[in-house]
């Protein structure tokens, strides 16, 4: 397998590694050998140091396909690609945080905070949470075959490390890479990292195009709303809305790992897809068991992918080995306890037996799949499948419709159990849940069967990918529709003041929203689709792991939503048309807000080096001395009393700005103590 002949790398005269600007995508590559002596053995990592001691086993252990479940064939070079996620080793504090950042909203002490408060706590948090808490891992091996050599072949990884879950990036990237570097051997990552320092900053959501030699890579970025914050996602990203109509083209992400092959993945499963929307959406365990790695992790993205656009916020690892340092805890678990919400891909028939209490196995795709493709790697970020190095051609399953035979067969695997998996993989899936969603036929029957020829699947197979991710979009989407209200934000009515803190968000209590929901029904698109106990969904998700990350998120974005409205609003208000119709104690009230609100820009502005406006604070400024040249001399002089509403009002803003600072992180260590005392 070679790259491709288009590509071209530059000399080695023009190569600069900007590091910082490597960072943003990458935190490292690796050359990765299997020694038949020493096992896993990392040969190279660039940049050198961006890895732990424990990192470096781990992603090592990681890179591999696992030998007990490897399909082997006769040909001479047999390359995969897929991908892993692994627990950061290097960040302790980090450890004892959920799989989700939560931004904190609704406590005590964020109810006494002002708006503009909460809104500067929760983006300072966010941008000073750079540390990520997992390490996605695309890796590109290949196998070559040789009798000569010493136990008839050798393995070798390429490896791309990363914070952030940019499948449709590092996916193409490894099919250049990987190749690159069998060809021209270390400096290929030389070559590479010099390529995507120079890409510009990632943004979520939007289409880029990132130059690698003479090639381009055009791919879509998944949204910010399914970002998890530890991957460094701003706030301003967080409050683009989620479309309130479906995209018009199946390119434009709306979750991660939108580009899965559903169809692909899932062809022999479909009745069962609507049972597996409902157990990842309440945040259910599934074991996933698949004979390679590209085909576990195709389809752990899958059902990731198949909740957009919430936040899916359980833990997910795409390829899971038994040399996790998870394993050894989940192994461990104590009778009765509850399994933690992950969803586990893997390919060692050993977790059949080390894992049997997972409450949900599913068993999907073929072995005879190995020897043929790339299932992970074929597909380009916009859906279309492109013919790899090596050739490329879909199974040729059956499209499954109720038969007697199947209906015998289902029960007979039911009866059997996972176990008999042990000696002969078969599509499968063992759950006692019993699903309220029913599989929707007029989709099913949309979906269309292409028969025995190659060429025409892969064009099929990108129909039928769109037509199923529309659908479980829209059906998210109305799912998480009766939580609107409770996170959309007010603006200020026409006549009244914009000074004055905006209301707070609907408090919002789970039997009453249960009890509200119930009268009125979830809307005619999900009553036409779940039984009469629908309302039993909504609770489970209530309570599952999902929910209140997914919530709180939507709370904090519709706050900063708000705060920027009213912001606005400020910015156009007339302040002197304002208080002429005002009393003394409403005036004086109004110069308490203006100067509370320029208060906080300035920290804002000091704190995050964002919203940094001269003409905001400047307008804020002409508006508290608008507001203090109306008031009584008596008035005036009793405020000029406190030294820092003087100097706001003489425009001492140099040395107030600098207290201001001071006082803002004095609070800060403060609030840290207390938190840490409790």
């Amino acid at each position: 397998m070679s790259r491709s002949p288009s590509f071209s790398v530059r000399s080695e005269a023009d190569l600069k590694v900007d590091e910082k600007s490597l960072y943003q995508w990458v935190v490292g590559f690796c050359i990765i050998r299997f020694d038949l002596e020493q096992g896993q053995l990392i040969e190279e990592c660039y940049p050198s140091g961006c890895l732990t001691h424990n990192e470096e086993l781990e992603v090592a252990f990681s890179s591999f396909p696992d030998s007990v479940s490897q399909n082997h064939n006769r040909s001479s070079i047999h390359d995969c690609i897929f991908f892993f996620r692994v627990r950061r080793q290097g960040n302790p504090q980090l450890a004892h945080l959920p799989s989700s950042e939560i931004v904190e909203v609704g406590n005590d002490q964020a109810s006494q905070m002002t708006a503009s408060d909460k809104v500067l706590k929760q983006r300072s948090k966010i941008q000073t949470g750079v540390n990520s808490r997992y390490l996605y891992g695309f890796v590109f091996n290949r196998q070559r075959h040789d009798e000569r050599l010493k136990r008839g072949g050798e393995q070798k990884s390429v490896v791309i490390l990363s914070h952030n879950p940019f499948s449709s990036v590092f996916r193409p990237l490894l099919q250049i890479m990987g190749p690159l570097y069998f060809d021209i051997g270390k400096k290929a990552l030389n070559f590479i990292a010099s390529y995507v320092s120079m890409w510009p900053v990632p943004v979520p959501g939007q289409l880029m195009e990132l130059p690698i030699g003479n090639a381009t890579l055009k791919v879509n970025l998944p949204p910010a709303h399914c970002m998890p914050l530890d991957c460094g996602v701003l706030f301003e990203e967080l409050a683009s809305p989620i479309a309130p109509f479906l995209p018009s083209s199946q390119s434009v992400p709306q979750g991660l790992f939108h580009d899965a092959d559903l169809f692909g993945t899932f062809r022999g499963l479909l009745m069962q897809l609507w049972k597996l929307w409902e157990l990842l959406l309440i945040g259910e365990p599934i074991l996933i068991i698949a004979p390679t790695p590209p085909q576990c992790c195709e389809a752990v993205a899958g059902l990731v992918s198949l909740v957009a656009p919430l936040l899916c916020s359980i833990d997910f690892r795409p390829y899971f080995t038994i040399h996790d340092p998870d394993f050894a805890q989940l192994n461990s678990l104590p009778q009765g306890a509850a399994f933690p919400p992950m969803i586990l891909g893997v390919t060692n028939l050993f977790f059949l037996k080390s894992l049997r209490r997972i409450p949900h196995i599913l068993s999907v795709g073929n072995p005879v799949m190995n020897a043929a493709r790339l299932p992970f790697s074929a597909r380009a970020s916009t859906g279309r499948i492109q013919a790899g190095p090596e050739g490329f051609s879909l199974p040729n399953f059956s499209f499954n419709r109720f038969t007697p035979s199947n209906f015998l067969n289902a029960m007979k695997l039911r009866r059997d159990g996972p176990l008999c998996l042990m000696t002969e993989h078969k599509e499968a899936f063992w759950s006692s849940y019993a699903p309220i969603t029913k599989p929707d036929t007029s989709i099913l029957n949309r979906l269309i069967d292409a028969g025995m020829s190659p060429r025409v699947e892969e064009s099929m197979s990108v129909v039928n990918n769109d037509i199923l991710r529309r659908h479980f979009i829209e059906l998210t989407t109305n799912f998480l529709a009766p939580f609107g209200p409770y996170y959309r934000p007010t603006t200020p009515s026409e006549g009244s003041s914009p000074y004055v803190d905006p209301p707070p968000l609907p408090a919002f209590n789970a039997e009453d929203f249960l009890t509200s929901l119930s009268a009125r029904g979830p809307g005619k698109f999900l009553l036409k689709r779940m039984k009469s106990n629908w309302l039993d969904l909504y609770r489970r998700f209530l309570k599952g792991h999902n929910f209140l990350p997914w919530f709180q998120r939507k709370r904090a974005v519709a706050e900063q939503e708000q705060y920027r409205m009213w912001r606005q609003a400020r910015m156009r208000a007339d302040i002197r048309h304002l208080i002429s119709s005002m009393s003394e104690l409403e005036i004086v009230d109004t110069f308490n807000a203006i100067e509370r609100h320029l208060i906080g820009e300035l920290q804002a502005c000091a704190v995050l080096n964002l919203w940094c406006s001269d003409a905001t604070s400047s307008k804020l400024r002409e508006d508290l001395r608008a507001v203090f040249n109306v008031l009584p001399k008596d008035v005036q002089q009793l405020m000029l009393m406190n030294p820092e509403r003087a100097a706001l009002v003489r425009q001492e803003g140099a040395g107030l700005f600098n207290d201001l600072l001071q006082d803002y992180f004095r609070q800060e260590s403060l609030s840290i103590e207390a938190v840490q005392v409790d």
